[in-house]
């Protein structure tokens, strides 16, 4: 029985710089699995290269079974995989409905020769997808912010307006890069409750994450990477205990 996402193989190469070694792993459906290791691992490379970003030197990834070799990032979506982004890339002049809008999948109401031709048609699309933009929000606790424009957001809900997004576009796998990164302590324990229920209505999340009270919160399984190799892999407490895996990441303790 093939996994649910498994990567095999894969080496990326950056001119003198090996990105990713032999990296492989496989992941469980339903669960959160946190990817950690030090700065420069590989850690947004390999989602680099699991979203169709990147194309690998060697090695492939399959998702369900099917490899995503050569597809790209729209198509990956499509297939079922969404990915956010460290540095998030919001539309910060557009509204909080806007940005979520843009993650819905394109239906008929955006062609042209659609609303010129089935105006009627293409309006009663257009609400159903404002009304399932709006769900999205409410979803991450943001609807009474829809028509407040990004840059006007606190940084807290920005982090969960880009979860809002990635919702949007149906993926059943989650990819999120640091989304608990420069959070204060309330927006935090926000963010991982968002993730927690999230899991519980059947979404599968991969997390780059370098905070190890999240990790410890959230995760079933966590995989170490280190110089673009997975090192080791096992429970958050295992992680966490190993003295050689100390060293590495954080100099001498977890």
């Amino acid at each position: 029985m093939s996994a649910y996402l498994e990567v095999s193989g894969v080496n990326q190469r950056f001119g003198g710089l090996q990105a990713l070694n032999d990296c492989g792993f496989a992941i469980a459906q339903g669960g959160i699995t946190c990817m950690v290791g030090p700065n420069g691992a590989g850690k947004t490379t390999i989602f680099n290269v699991i979203t169709g970003f990147l194309r690998p030197d060697t090695g492939h990834v399959a998702f369900r079974g099917r490899r995503l070799d050569g597809l790209r990032p729209q198509a990956i979506v499509a297939a079922g995989i969404a990915r956010s982004f460290q540095n998030l890339r919001l539309f910060v002049d557009l509204t909080a409905l806007e940005n979520v809008l843009i993650g819905l999948p394109s239906g008929f109401g955006e062609a042209p020769l659609g609303a010129l031709f089935r105006p009627f048609h293409t309006a009663r699309l257009d609400r159903a997808r404002r009304a399932q933009a709006m769900e999205r929000l409410e979803h991450v606790g943001l609807a009474d912010r829809a028509a407040e424009k990004v840059r006007n957001l606190s940084y807290g809900e920005q982090k969960l307006l880009t979860v809002a997004r990635l919702l949007a576009t149906g993926a059943e796998l989650l990819l999120l890069d640091e989304p608990a990164s420069g959070l204060a302590a309330g927006a935090l324990d926000q963010v991982m409750a968002l993730l927690r229920r999230l899991q519980g209505e059947g979404k599968t999340l991969l997390v780059v994450e370098h905070n190890t009270r999240v990790v410890q919160q959230i995760a079933d399984h966590v995989l170490f990477l280190h110089q673009g190799h997975l090192m080791a892999e096992g429970t958050p407490a295992q992680i966490i205990a190993d003295p050689a895996l100390a060293e590495i990441y954080f100099g001498g303790a977890l």
